[in-house]
């Protein structure tokens, strides 16, 4: 189980547990919490503003993220069905690697300009 605390705006950003489903309890506030499905349902984006007091399921493997959209401190508990669900994060992953990814893969698999792929050294030194 972990705890995790949110600043107004703060945020958990998009990642994926590759071993494990994600249970949440919402303690405190209110996030938008957005699941991203498989590429079968066309990456579809679901989203839901859960408050202080609901739940959330996010299931394995399932890039997701929380936001606090409220203007107060926000809190959740989460739990998985495994001792190790894995974590990773998306930025970190494909622009903080080692050694990284070559440029022209990001530039060709991301669509975008090779300055905007440059930005990847800001992603180093961890999380």
């Amino acid at each position: 189980m972990n705890r995790v605390d949110f600043a107004p705006g703060g945020t958990n950003p998009p990642h994926i547990h590759p071993r494990a489903t994600e249970v949440g309890l919402v303690t405190r506030g209110e996030l938008l919490v957005g699941i991203i499905g498989s590429l079968d349902s066309g990456n579809r984006y679901y989203s839901k503003v859960v408050r202080a007091g609901e739940t959330f399921v996010i299931p394995r493997g399932l890039m997701h993220f929380q936001f606090n959209v409220g203007k107060e401190a926000a809190a959740m508990v989460v739990s998985f069905n495994s001792q190790n669900p894995g974590i990773v994060f998306v930025p970190l992953t494909l622009f903080g690697s080692s050694p990284p990814i070559p440029t022209p893969v990001l530039v060709k698999a991301l669509r975008v300009d090779a300055e905007v792929v440059d930005l990847k050294s800001k992603f180093t030194g961890g999380y």
